[in-house]
């Protein structure tokens, strides 16, 4: 990587975890079962919708790397489910938030500003 500092990751072992500029490289492993837990975590009883969404989230997160904000990934979630419903189906299926708990059983980092409460999130 230009312009890696070895000092830096000597000294912070989570700096391993991420680049100088601070995106992840690499996310921790995930699976059906691993979705499955978290989803659990959140009280989530998973249907094919739900894991619609959490594939769509993935998908999207390996294409374009960590979303800039939150309100950015739910502008791409009310498009793509518009025609179901939008926003209130989402937060039927995910009533803490479909960014916040979408992307918990994803396995993904939460994009920049997703504690807002209108993500549903009650950090």
């Amino acid at each position: 990587m230009p312009g890696t500092d070895i000092n830096r990751y000597i000294l912070n072992e989570r700096a391993i975890e991420q680049d100088p500029e601070g995106y992840l490289l690499e996310l921790p492993p995930w699976s059906i079962t691993r979705g499955r837990e978290l989803a659990a975590e959140e009280h989530i009883e998973m249907t094919d919708e739900h894991w619609d969404v959490v594939c769509f989230l993935r998908e999207r997160f390996m294409r374009e790397g960590q979303a800039k904000s939150g309100r950015q990934v739910v502008q791409l979630l009310e498009e793509r489910y518009g025609g179901k419903g939008g926003r209130r189906h989402l937060y039927a299926l995910f009533p803490n938030g479909p960014v916040t708990q979408g992307s918990r059983i994803a396995g993904l980092p939460l994009p920049a500003y997703t504690t807002d409460p209108h993500f549903g999130s009650s950090e």
